[in-house]
């Protein structure tokens, strides 16, 4: 009976409005608290409203596991449930004054919670995780991308402009900046028209100043291009399969839910089942046929 009435309440459209306006409210309180006017004025009222607000997640991640009856542990085997239940365990901590830094953390990461309860939130950040490993390789390419420019940045300008390229470790912060599209134009032209003329009204002071108008173009121009309008490109593409990927395995866990409950199906669950079933089809077909290729190489090799 328990289970029944914590399981009718965590799946009402309300209850999840109303965590969701209790995070939000939460997350407006922790803002106002910045401004020490405001703080001092009403720290007894955000006193209040911050057990108030504890109190209200506490009953929820009691609702939610309630929800699981006997099976209870079963609520900690979901990584959203295990952060929800975290990030309110971590707001009873018995921390006094001394520990008013952490405090205030743990009120900061309350706002998280809105990722938790949001499924389009969720969906985003899941894609984010699975993206990783992709993420990874482009991140090294695109290391590699600023250390060789870096290097023949120092070799070629470093001596007309030792702030920005004397060494190699002010010639990757000064790429970082190119790369982001800020000031892109004063360094290069520093190195187009020489130190001596432009970088003065920088600041930049060098011994040995040169013009490399040709050298400097190249440069700058392909560093951007490849850099920003390439190499960063593919993480926006990485991420969005990765989204494309999550939203299609949530669909299909829905309609698996949906079978398991014996619901009947729409004409597009039914052609999203179809799809599926052709791409993994698809998909074994084509391992297969590189496994043959491969029988045939080595059969071919060994005779």
């Amino acid at each position: 009976m328990l289970r029944e009435a914590c399981e009718s309440i965590s799946d009402h459209n309300v209850f999840r409005i109303g965590v969701t306006v209790v995070i939000l409210i939460a997350a407006v309180l922790v803002g106002l608290e910045t401004y020490p006017a405001i703080e001092a004025q009403y720290r007894s009222v955000f006193g209040l409203t911050d057990i108030v607000i504890g109190t209200i997640f506490a009953l929820e991640i009691v609702i939610r596991i309630g929800a699981f009856g006997r099976q209870w542990l079963k609520f900690f085997t979901e990584a959203w449930n295990l952060f929800d239940f975290i990030v309110v365990a971590l707001c009873f901590l018995p921390l006094d004054a001394n520990y008013l830094a952490v405090l205030r953390l743990v009120r900061v990461l309350r706002v998280l919670r809105l990722i938790s309860v949001v499924p389009r939130l969720q969906m985003l950040v899941e894609a984010l995780l699975s993206s990783i490993p992709s993420i990874g390789y482009i991140s090294l390419l695109l290391f590699l991308h600023f250390y060789v420019y870096a290097v023949v940045g120092t070799f070629l300008f470093g001596e007309n402009d030792p702030l920005h390229f004397g060494n190699l470790h002010l010639s990757m912060l000064s790429l970082f900046e190119v790369v982001t599209l800020e000031n892109w134009v004063e360094l290069m032209t520093i190195q187009m028209y020489g130190s001596d003329i432009v970088g003065l009204e920088l600041g930049v002071v060098s011994e040995n100043p040169s013009a490399s108008p040709i050298s400097a173009v190249v440069f700058f121009i392909s560093f951007i291009l490849f850099g920003t309008m390439v190499i960063l490109n593919l993480f926006v593409g990485v991420i969005m399969t990765a989204m494309v990927d999550m939203q299609t395995e949530t669909e299909l866990k829905a309609i698996e839910q949906k079978r398991a409950s014996a619901e009947p199906l729409t004409l597009g669950e039914e052609l999203q089942i179809v799809m599926t079933s052709l791409e993994d089809t698809k998909q074994q077909l084509t391992l297969l046929h590189k496994r043959v290729d491969q029988a045939i190489a080595t059969k071919g090799g060994s005779s």
